[in-house]
């Protein structure tokens, strides 16, 4: 590689880069504006236009979202994220969802605490397609509890899912018994939903118990990090979770550490 290659190549990373840290921040406009310039630069960057349909479809703006996922199609006709999001936009036209600018994200590095004070949980019972269409990584959603069941709510008041019983009646007791908790989506599509749960305060009378025991778990997964949302932003159908919960905490390993935008994310699970 020439040395103006290696430049542009470098170049095309920070760029790329910069999109999505616009995106993680919510500043969908600058993100619309840097990966429109990054496009003009390279007409066949198949994840600068997935990243703009994704910011045309958190504004609303799903005209503009379908032509960037179908420009994506033309380069690349077998590309999973544009499928998955053009089957999305469908249901967001047909409810006419409006953008919300009120939509409280995710902060990743809240979700890296000790062993056995968070972790990844899949939904029973989803809501309809039309609703979990709204839904990506990061969004923070609500607890609520129904009798012996732990339901999700999104920003709006919607019932997303119920926690899986094994780990939900277990969270119900800790919460009837003074403990508190929030909550974000790791992933979604119309038929899998994954959400963390974080306890944030612990009742003086619960002491030692913890919300989600280690007994059984190999090992930690870094799941919630930023690491991860950037990848969602790139590629949205990283994280495919297995049944079940992800004890998330202990100190940051090192496969934590930031690494080059063309890297594949190594899962160790099949969101």
């Amino acid at each position: 590689m020439t040395y103006q290659e290696e430049e542009q190549s470098r170049l095309r990373r920070q760029a790329s880069k910069e999109a999505i840290t616009l995106a993680l921040a919510g500043q969908w406009k600058e993100a619309i504006a840097i990966n429109k310039s990054l496009i003009e630069k390279f007409p066949n960057d198949v994840e600068a236009f997935n990243r703009l349909g994704r910011a045309h479809m958190e504004l609303a703006e799903y005209k503009d979202a379908e032509a960037a996922y179908r420009k994506t199609l033309e380069i690349d006709q077998y590309n999973a994220i544009a499928q998955k999001n053009l089957q999305r936009l469908s249901y967001l036209k047909k409810t006419k969802a409006s953008a919300e600018t009120n939509t409280h994200k995710l902060e990743p590095q809240q979700f890296i605490e000790e062993i056995g004070k968070a972790g990844v949980v899949q939904l029973n019972n989803l809501a309809k397609p039309a609703v979990l269409a709204r839904l990506v990584a990061g969004d923070v959603v609500n607890l609520k509890v129904n009798d012996k069941n732990l339901n999700i709510l999104s920003s709006r008041g919607e019932v997303l899912g119920t926690v899986e019983p094994r780990h939900g009646q277990r969270l119900v007791r800790l919460i009837n018994g003074g403990n508190r908790y929030s909550a974000a989506i790791v992933s979604s599509t119309d038929k899998t939903v994954t959400a963390i749960i974080r306890e944030t305060y612990m009742a003086p009378g619960q002491m030692g118990q913890l919300s989600f025991p280690t007994r059984g778990i190999e090992a930690a997964r870094p799941d919630i990090t930023d690491r991860v949302l950037r990848r969602e932003l790139e590629q949205e159908d990283a994280l495919n979770g297995d049944p079940g919960y992800t004890v998330v905490g202990g100190e940051e390993p090192e496969a934590l550490a930031e690494s080059p935008m063309d890297d594949d994310f190594d899962d160790d699970s099949e969101t």
